[in-house]
């Protein structure tokens, strides 16, 4: 009689997930697999199917604890103005000390897939889409109490956003001065398109 294994599906969708962020995709073998979440390949492939399989749970994984931290911001903030700063200072300063990689796991997955893994593009988009409408909803609520010009678009304005946190990401590889760093995402809120 064969032997069913258990294991915790989210601690190893959790470290699955921190060694696709650091490595990406490619890079990431399923000898690496192997070893960070301490499983043959065929408990792997019986478990989530395939690599594939494996790396679309990280990227919604990855998704949940990004619209996690937006949520537990918004609850500790009244003012959205706020929570959207504090976000946007977590992923660009807080990352690059305190996780995997200073880079977002879906950018970079879009980054370095190609058509032949356009599947997992299109779930990465989908994702980030996902994170937009959050932000969307922060800047609505920031429109609707006067903190935010109410002609501007809000999708706009979360997509200028987005922008940022992934140029200021990739700047912060470059120079890690987190005073430099703090003025850099403060100038997203004091200037246009904000203002």
């Amino acid at each position: 009689m064969a032997k069913n294994i258990k294991f915790d599906r989210q601690a190893v969708v959790d470290k699955a997930t921190d060694l696709f962020w650091k490595k990406g995709f490619h890079a990431t073998s399923m000898r690496n697999l192997q070893d960070e979440i301490d499983m043959r390949p065929g408990s792997i492939y019986s478990a989530f199917g395939s690599k594939e399989e494996l790396f679309k749970e990280a990227l919604r994984n990855y998704t949940d604890m990004t619209l996690t931290q937006i949520e537990s911001l918004r609850n500790e903030f009244d003012d959205p103005i706020a929570v959207l700063r504090t976000f946007v200072k977590a992923q660009v300063i807080d990352t690059q000390t305190d996780a995997p990689n200073g880079v977002c796991m879906l950018t970079k997955t879009i980054s370095e897939l190609t058509q032949e893994n356009q599947e997992l593009i299109d779930v990465a988009k989908a994702h980030l889409g996902e994170i937009s409408q959050y932000l969307v909803a922060l800047i609505k609520e920031a429109q609707t109490l006067g903190l935010v010009n109410i002609k501007r678009d809000s999708s706009e304005l979360a997509s200028h956003m987005q922008i940022q946190i992934a140029g200021l990401r990739t700047f912060a590889k470059l120079n890690g001065d987190k005073i430099l760093l703090n003025a850099k995402i403060d100038d997203i809120f004091r200037y246009h398109p904000f203002a």
